[in-house]
């Protein structure tokens, strides 16, 4: 109370004094908020030998940039010996990178006597892959399940050629090649090229006994097919983890094609069948045919007769004549006609 009765004594009747007086009061209050706001952050860079200054710091604020971020990615890359600028840092943000986790690749790169650069670093961070797993692989080599169980699938199925199912689980250990990792293809690619000639070295196989004998001879043929070509990886080595006998496949295929052609052969026995009963009912209707024929030319005979009598052409002796001989015929037909044997 006493300052501010001091100020206000002072600047009485002196407009001009008062109205500097607010412009100091002002400029300290921002200097103050200022301080408070960067003078960590400042102080922290300077104490670190990343310097960079607070006029670059509010800059970055006022660019939507997290200043922290910033200041800690390059006092960590300065302590490791590599130079990076605070342009460099910013401009990897701005473009929606992860700045730390491409600082702490150019460590573990340059620790491990790895060729890295910021530029390529960034691009391969930006592209959307792990930059320091990448790294991490590269000195330390994984291993990767062939065929990959997260897909719901243990094992890769393949049949020889006696027809025998084999059935096989594969460890391929990888690293990261930095120079091929934009651009090429991932983990899927390897495992599925690795899956493919697991199929084709069994498949070419004589027997099955011959690959479980020499289960090896799988890793060197699918080895030496260089399947790591336009990956990202270079593969290092491929082992069989585990073999084992399926079904048999091929007895199993010849079952199926026997029920088949029996099918088949029932099928076309039935056709036959049918072709045969078709005939047998057109020859009875041909029989009936013949039969009413005999029958309308047999009528057809006492109208002859008629005929003749109103003609003269035939006399009463003539007709019974005809009748004896028809008598006669017809009692030669029943002497000659098999008796029946009466039970």
């Amino acid at each position: 109370m006493q300052n501010t009765s001091l100020i206000l004594a002072l600047t009485e009747g002196n407009p001009f004094m008062l109205f500097g007086t607010l412009v100091v009061v002002v400029i300290l209050l921002i200097f103050g908020f200022l301080l408070l706001k960067y003078g960590s952050l400042w102080l922290q860079a300077w104490l670190s030998g990343a310097h960079i200054k607070i006029s670059e710091l509010i800059g970055m604020s006022l660019r939507k940039v997290d200043a922290r971020v910033i200041v800690r990615a390059r006092i960590t890359a300065i302590q490791a010996g590599i130079n990076l600028s605070r342009q460099e840092l910013e401009s990897h943000y701005l473009a929606g990178g992860r700045v730390p986790n491409v600082v702490r690749a150019l460590i573990a790169a340059n620790r491990a006597n790895i060729e890295l650069s910021w530029k390529t670093g960034t691009a391969i961070d930006l592209a959307g892959r792990d930059i320091l797993e990448a790294v991490q692989t590269s000195v330390n080599p994984k291993v990767i399940d062939c065929p990959n169980p997260a897909k719901g699938r243990d094992t890769v199925d393949a049949v020889a050629q006696d027809g025998i199912q084999l059935k096989a689980k594969a460890r391929v250990t990888v690293r990261t090649n930095i120079q091929r990792l934009i651009g090429g293809a991932t983990e899927e690619t390897i495992i599925a090229r690795v899956g493919e000639g697991i199929v084709t070295t069994i498949g070419s196989a004589i027997t099955h006994k011959t690959v479980l004998e020499n289960p090896d001879s799988i890793s060197k043929q699918v080895l030496a097919k260089g399947l790591d070509a336009g990956t990202a990886f270079e593969i290092l080595s491929i082992d069989i983890a585990d073999i084992d006998v399926g079904e048999n496949i091929g007895a199993t295929l010849q079952q199926h094609q026997a029920e088949a052609d029996l099918r088949r052969a029932q099928a076309e026995a039935e056709k036959r069948r049918a072709m045969a009963v078709a005939r047998e009912q057109e020859m009875k209707a041909q029989v009936q045919e013949s039969r009413a024929k005999v029958v309308l030319a047999e009528a057809e005979v006492p109208l002859a007769m008629a005929e003749a009598f109103r003609k003269g052409n035939m006399g009463i002796m003539d007709y019974y004549r005809m009748k004896n001989v028809m008598a006669d015929t017809g009692m030669r037909e029943s002497i000659g006609r098999p008796s029946e044997k009466k039970e």
